[in-house]
């Protein structure tokens, strides 16, 4: 062989090393340990994050049974808070990672500036509802005048100080967008670990604090947040180095862009704020039996999400996965990547299924239960947790739609499932006069969505995977 034939070979293996030293680790590490990395981080922190909601609501239960039923009834604009910025996160975060596969850096910087004007709006907003709209919202539910007021304060306190809650989710998904998930767990992780400390000080009044009841459990959330956000900056401006922040492209805004973020983000937010309308219409439907029964409902919701949580994680991990080889047209990653995800989401909620129902007594005994309360709770936990296998299917599925900038399947799903299925279903049964048959709305539900999502889920395989 001649050596100029030699040395063009050694030019080919060096440009070819060079190429994948500079390649993100999505598009090269092995799928199963690319999979725990960027998801098992998030999973955790999203542990901690389900265990300071229900850490929150057992310190309020302490308060009183009013307390914690002013909690359940403030949660869905709460939901809605998370909805919006997460949905937004959503949209930054697939436009960003599939820019990075398409090394695309300018538009991912301008993903990433952009999305942090759009966070800076979302605050602004929902300041307003907390100083005009708390106590509106929570009387249009219940009209027990304790209740009203325990809901007013933490609504009010949680909704005007949401700046917190924005950043620390968007700087939570550009860190993840760019596979520095370990970073995303510690911002997460260390805000909610400053929330569980401060609930029983602020609640209570130790060590000199003030006695606020249910307004400390609203502050200390609040605390929590602001503090996630803070280190979710520092940690994107020290580590975060496939992005270029700057204040002039902050506030410039670029309509292409924003348009893309919103695209996905959009349906994206829809599909969770018909969570929101969800939990209020079933707090409607659950009051004419009790405010018990509403409460039980809280109380479900709180513990579910020691499950779903570490669910959604692994979500957020493979959307930047799936949407980095998307660009990259690496076909076989993404099936790889699909068939791990559903089965680790199954086992996932398989585990919870078994604690749903041979456990239902000690978990909602975090909640101080009296009779009345374990009476109406145990059946729901067992009825309920039948859905959760088809639910770990459907969101394990529908990470592909957002991926793929297909986010308004998604918001399909969630109509047909909440809207269309469940609430309907739970009103109906209601009308046996029995609140344990209005549970078994949730699993008839969790049935049509894993109709749809399997339909929309091949359709999406067909047009895009298949044809890369």
């Amino acid at each position: 062989m001649s050596e100029e034939k030699l040395n063009t070979n050694d030019l080919e293996e060096n440009e070819t090393a060079v190429s994948e030293v500079k390649e993100n680790k999505m598009g090269v590490l092995p799928i199963k340990k690319l999979i725990i990395s960027m998801s098992l981080p998030m999973m955790i922190s999203m542990l901690v994050q389900a265990l300071y909601n229900v850490v929150d609501s057992i310190f309020v239960a302490q308060v009183s049974k009013d307390a914690l039923a002013a909690v359940t009834y403030a949660f869905p604009m709460q939901n809605l808070m998370i909805a919006i910025g997460s949905g937004t996160g959503v949209g930054i975060n697939a436009l960003l990672s599939r820019s990075l596969g398409e090394k695309r850096f300018d538009r991912s910087n301008a993903a990433a500036n952009n999305g942090l004007l759009l966070t800076m709006i979302n605050a602004l907003v929902f300041l307003g509802i907390g100083i005009f709209a708390a106590e509106a919202f929570i009387k249009s539910q219940v009209s027990d005048p304790q209740i009203v007021e325990y809901g007013k304060t933490y609504l009010g306190i949680c909704s005007s100080l949401s700046f917190g809650i924005f950043f620390q989710m968007t700087f939570e998904r550009l860190l993840q967008s760019t596979g520095l998930t370990i970073y995303s767990m510690i911002s997460q992780g260390t805000g909610a670990i400053i929330n569980i400390i401060f609930d029983p000080i602020l609640i209570f009044g130790y060590f000199g604090f003030p006695k606020l009841g249910v307004a400390g459990a609203a502050y200390a959330t609040v605390l929590g947040q602001v503090v996630a956000a803070t280190i979710g900056l520092i940690l994107n401006l020290k580590f975060n180095k496939e992005i270029k922040f700057s204040i002039k492209g902050i506030f410039t805004p670029v309509g292409d862009v924003i348009k893309q973020i919103y695209i996905v983000g959009v349906p994206s937010i829809l599909m969770m704020s018909i969570g929101s309308v969800m939990t209020y219409m079933m707090n409607q439907i659950l009051t004419t039996f009790s405010n018990m029964a509403t409460t039980v409902f809280g109380a479900y919701f709180k513990l579910q999400s020691f499950f779903f949580m570490p669910l959604f994680g692994l979500n957020n991990g493979l959307i930047p996965v799936l949407a980095y080889n998307y660009g990259a047209r690496n076909k076989e990653r993404i099936k790889e990547t699909l068939s791990f995800a559903i089965k680790l989401a199954v086992s996932i909620m398989l585990f919870g299924l078994v604690c749903f129902q041979l456990i239902p007594k000690v978990l909602l005994g975090f909640f101080n239960p009296d009779d009345e309360m374990l009476r109406i709770g145990v059946p729901a936990l067992r009825i309920i947790c039948l859905s959760f296998p088809l639910a770990g299917i459907c969101i394990a599925m529908g990470s592909v739609f957002q991926a793929f900038s297909k986010s308004i399947y998604s918001l399909i799903i969630s109509i047909g499932r909440q809207l269309v299925a469940l609430i309907p279903a739970a009103w109906l049964l209601s009308k046996t006069g029995n609140v344990t048959n209005v549970w078994w709305a949730f699993p008839i539900a969790e049935g049509i969505s894993l109709i749809l999502s399997s339909y929309f889920f091949k359709k999406v395989h067909k047009e895009l995977i298949d044809t890369l």
